[in-house]
């Protein structure tokens, strides 16, 4: 089975000024972020702007970055679709394209209906499909659809189905997830602001935004947890909460890609309709993040 313990950072897909993919700036970005202590990807994510990729260019990012990663660094692929058919046909198509994984969110577009039953069947076809490791992926705030945790209790029995991404923020649920399914199911936390208590509860890695700019932080947090140095990891989880939240719930993807071009990354422009942060909303960003000492 693989193996999920560290950090996997879910990185912005980048643009030209036009909107269309900048392969180059893609490959520069992953030849920086390969001299991190990261042990992967996760390509066309919800950071990556997915929902706003056409099918064949989440295929040509994943075939890109694929080759501007190291054999030893995981690729895990976003294949996430409203449709069974249509997540099937993405997670076969990164499979060709040389994913090591793929993570697929939940479908919510007819919340009402997506019922546990419905999830259930839609995750075991999508895993009895698939060629490659698939990971459950819970983002309520974007979905506004909660995988419940008996839901994925249920699914990590599945001999395909070798982790979740849990984004929702509760550390009890974590622990519901960890504690509920088999020992070789391997839990994820879905962002950096609450990865101490993952860790407690027996997360085993993270998919963090901060991740894309702070992997030395991060991967200290990580370490210090796991020399039981809890006081250190304690600072430093204190210490990434304030420029966690700017790169994700107070300014989201735009303030994503305006870090890392504040870092030295390219992180250019968002596509339609979101937008660029305004000049008031940039200079939070880099108060926040010279604050932090990330800058």
């Amino acid at each position: 089975m693989l193996s999920l313990r560290g950090i996997f950072p879910p990185i912005p897909t980048p643009f030209n000024q036009d909107e269309s993919l900048d392969l180059e700036h893609l490959k520069a970005n992953l030849a920086r972020w390969n001299e991190e202590p990261l042990a992967g990807y996760v390509v066309a994510g919800s950071n990556g702007e997915a929902v706003a990729l056409s099918f064949e260019e989440r295929i040509e990012l994943v075939a890109a970055a694929r080759a501007a990663i190291p054999e030893d660094r995981l690729l895990i692929a976003g294949a996430g679709a409203e449709s069974t058919r249509q997540t099937i046909a993405m997670a076969a198509g990164m499979r060709r394209e040389g994913a090591d994984a793929v993570i697929v969110v939940t479908p919510s577009y007819y919340g009402p209906r997506l019922d546990d039953t419905a999830l259930l069947d839609h995750y075991l076809k999508v895993a009895d499909a698939s060629e490659l490791p698939v990971v459950l992926y819970n983002v309520p705030v974007y979905t506004r659809l909660d995988l419940p945790a008996s839901v994925v209790q249920e699914l990590a029995t599945h001999e395909n189905i070798i982790g979740v991404k849990e984004s929702g923020g509760s550390v009890a649920k974590i622990d519901a997830m960890v504690n509920g399914t088999p020992e070789e199911f391997q839990v994820l936390a879905g962002s950096a602001s609450f990865l101490l208590g993952a860790l407690v509860v027996g997360a085993v890695g993270v998919v963090p935004a901060l991740g894309c700019l702070a992997a030395q932080r991060i991967r200290a947090l990580m370490s210090a947890y796991e020399s039981g140095d809890l006081e250190s990891a304690r600072k430093i989880q204190a210490g990434l909460v304030g420029p966690n939240a700017a790169v994700t719930s107070m300014f989201g993807i735009a303030g994503l890609k305006a870090a890392l071009d504040l870092v030295g990354f390219y992180g250019g422009p968002v596509r339609a309709p979101l937008q660029a942060l305004t000049t008031e909303e940039r200079a939070m960003l880099e108060k926040t993040l010279g604050a932090a000492h990330l800058l």
